[in-house]
């Protein structure tokens, strides 16, 4: 691949070059995400989104399909205008006025941070029931739309859709094709959560082989769907191939089951660094808020049990890890909540919390209990939890205050 002269170099590329094992985190919740039944967003949300992903420190935003409709293009347009940072894209199919939408909606950004992204599907499924194409034309109509958009943009990406049912000697041969056409970024997405983990280390390994000798700069990128379960695990294994772009959606929102959670991905890629021996750009303690805010834009509650965001991620009930905790945070946490943007580690006071944690809400709220007293507290504590399920510092202060009712009882009587 040419070499492109300095005014002309793209902001992806300019990080890519300081940092062989520098991951970019390109999100697409504004444009995949935004495409799932009930994520539709407003121009206006789409802003206070880009916002935070600005904040999150993510690298490329995919603002939108320009040619979706005259709302998607002013919806990128205004992005790409008013936020300050990132690199912003649009999705664009293999046709020039797909890519002249893109161009119009983009070109309120620096040109070095406007992404054309170009897809065409590939399998022979999507070759021979969707496009009615032959491999012939698809790779034509992919080299003409590539070669086009890099007369428009510095920084252009091509995605090869439904790469995993794709012939791998195929896929090769139009990813080659597609990078000596001008393409910087090479995407290989799972587009229908078809692939495994172990498939996906090896098609990208595969890929790296065959194309890197001849074009040294191409970056590969995963786009993972989440139908099978395994986004996550498939972005993570494409990481080991040697992808160094991983695209995603806060909360993991996207098509069907959804896309690669971004949250997921970059604390997998921090917290084992041992094991991938890779960073990104991620501000991480703002992951909690860009899930907060996605959540309010699109009416949309997450499981408490989401990884990393949810309420339960860093929250404990059961008394051994309540015990574990107290002692060391580590026996029982991963990261920090911190890290990702919560205040601190909760304690849920319920039927499986143990006396430790009881005795230790109940110092917090001013009362030292020990020996008969808190074993009275502990049993009518045991008693309401099995009543109401959680219980709160109120419910907990007035057990504290019937067991010391109790307690006193027998003194009255005696005096008596």
């Amino acid at each position: 691949m040419a070499v492109p002269t300095p005014s002309r170099v793209s902001r992806t590329a300019q990080i890519a070059a300081t940092d062989p094992n520098r991951v970019l985190i390109f999100d697409t919740t504004m444009r995949d995400g935004e495409q799932a039944p009930g994520f539709s967003m407003s121009s206006a949300a789409k802003l206070k989104m880009a916002g935070v992903l600005r904040d999150l420190g993510v690298d490329v935003i995919e603002a939108g399909f320009a040619a979706a409709s005259p709302g998607d293009e002013e919806a990128v347009r205004r992005v790409a205008g008013e936020i300050e940072g990132p690199v912003f894209c649009s999705l664009a199919r293999a046709s020039e006025n797909d890519i002249d939408a893109a161009h119009r909606a983009l070109s309120t950004a620096p040109r070095a941070h406007r992404r054309c992204h170009v897809f065409i599907g590939t399998s022979p499924i999507h070759r021979s029931a969707k496009l009615r194409m032959t491999t012939d034309q698809v790779m034509a109509a992919a080299v003409r739309s590539v070669a086009y958009a890099a007369s428009l943009f510095d920084d252009v990406e091509f995605s090869a859709e439904d790469a995993f049912r794709t012939e791998p000697a195929f896929l090769a041969e139009i990813m080659e094709a597609a990078a000596g056409a001008g393409a910087q970024t090479l995407n290989v997405p799972d587009t229908v959560g078809y692939a495994t983990p172990e498939e996906v280390r090896e098609r990208y390994r595969f890929l790296n082989a065959r194309i890197r000798p001849h074009h040294p700069d191409v970056i590969f990128s995963a786009h993972c769907h989440d139908d099978l379960g395994m986004a996550v695990a498939n972005s993570l294994a494409a990481v080991e191939g040697g992808a160094r772009q991983v695209e995603g959606a806060i909360n993991g929102i996207g098509e069907r089951a959804g896309n690669a959670s971004i949250e997921e991905v970059v604390m997998a890629l921090k917290v084992r660094g041992d094991r991938y021996g890779v960073t990104t750009g991620a501000n991480t303690p703002h992951l909690v808020r860009a899930s907060k805010i996605l959540c309010e834009i699109t009416e949309t509650a997450i499981a408490r049990n989401k990884a990393v965001v949810g309420v339960n991620a860093f929250a404990h009930e059961a008394g051994i890890h309540q015990h574990g905790m107290l002692a060391d945070s580590r026996t029982y946490e991963i990261m920090r909540p911190q890290d990702v943007g919560f205040d601190a580690s909760s304690f849920v006071l319920g039927k499986h919390s143990g006396r430790h944690a009881v005795a230790k809400r109940a110092e917090v709220l001013g009362h030292a209990l020990a020996g008969d007293v808190l074993a009275e507290v502990f049993a009518g504590f045991k008693r309401r939890a099995d009543e109401i399920g959680e219980i709160n510092d109120t419910e907990l202060t007035a057990i504290i205050a019937a067991a010391a009712e109790r307690q006193e009882r027998p003194a009255y009587a005696a005096a008596g």
